[in-house]
């Protein structure tokens, strides 16, 4: 696919702050972190910023913005409304979850229990994210059982990241930078998996499947369709060469795991902002990267009529 920076974008802030709300969600109400209005103020708003803003950047990439509402009436078939439904519900019970315990200082009750549920939808709203593209059957590199686990767990890695660089501004934090690095590995390995899936598995279709002539013998295309680049080959047949790939795949590698790793296993034990901050940048530059390639190495089979041998 094309990567629309929109949509990369989308994925990558979404994820990070529907992420951030799960873990605020979850930890206020069982007393996890500091029930201050500071620490409330500053970790509700990045959650909600991020997360709006990567809805809105989805909306915009749009071609007819102004028709977007009605994708929210086909929940009961399509993961994208259903992903657009969650990501409104979710801010509802967020709000009161907010106003309750920067407003009035509550966070047990009621308002906690608003507060998980915002953390339910939120993860909901991943979920329903990520098996957009694990549905779509057309894309091998999208189809497969390693997408859903990856997109949770690096939202979750997002959240703790950000996660354990708010947290210390209030407190010194030991749970938190430990559930990290484990959430981190977690995220790597899925990440690795899925990449080492897509490089080694066998691609489903070919001209000869697509056409169903392979049983008379070899088959290919007597022509293209067309003699310059259209849109079918714009948004679903990019190319990007190996050592690009390669050269991305070790920034993501770098950037998204490998830094963050070192940077909070030395906040850990240096009680360092600094160290924390620096986990958190590189994170979103190497999140940044990974998405880019998730939309860059993947193949739409119609390609096949382009002139792909397999996809």
């Amino acid at each position: 696919m094309h990567p629309a920076l929109s949509i990369v974008f989308f994925t990558t802030a979404s994820g990070a702050g529907f992420g951030l709300l799960v873990l605020t969600g979850i930890a206020v109400p069982l007393g996890l972190v500091p029930q201050n209005f500071g620490f409330g103020f500053v970790a509700l708003a990045t959650a909600t910023v991020l997360a709006a803003a990567g809805l809105l950047s989805s909306f915009l990439h749009l071609g007819r913005p102004e028709r977007a509402w009605r994708a929210f009436s086909q929940w009961r078939t399509s993961w994208l409304s259903r992903e657009g439904v969650l990501s409104v519900l979710t801010f509802i019970p967020a709000a009161v979850f907010g106003i309750g315990w920067l407003l009035f200082g509550r966070t047990s009750g009621f308002v906690g229990l608003c507060g998980i549920l915002a953390a339910a939808l939120a993860i909901g709203t991943v979920y329903c994210t990520g098996m957009i593209y694990r549905s779509l059957k057309p894309i091998h590199q999208w189809h497969n059982r390693w997408v859903l686990p990856n997109y949770l767990a690096l939202a979750l890695m997002a959240g703790f990241l950000l996660l354990d660089l708010i947290v210390r501004f209030w407190a010194l934090p030991v749970a938190i930078p430990v559930l990290t690095l484990i959430v981190v590995g977690l995220a790597w390995w899925t990440k690795e998996r899925y990449w080492r899936f897509i490089d080694t598995s066998s691609a489903p279709s070919t001209v000869a499947s697509a056409t169903g002539l392979g049983r008379r013998g070899a088959v290919r295309m007597l022509e293209p369709p067309n003699t310059e680049e259209n849109y079918l080959l714009k948004e679903m047949g990019y190319r990007i060469a190996r050592k690009h790939r390669l050269r991305l795949r070790f920034i993501a590698r770098a950037a998204a795991f490998a830094v963050p790793l070192v940077a909070t296993l030395v906040a850990l034990f240096a009680m360092s902002i600094i160290a924390a901050a620096v986990a958190v940048l590189s994170a979103a530059l190497g999140l940044l990267v990974e998405r880019w390639l998730f939309f860059a190495e993947a193949k739409h089979t119609v390609t096949l009529y382009y002139g792909a041998a397999t996809v």
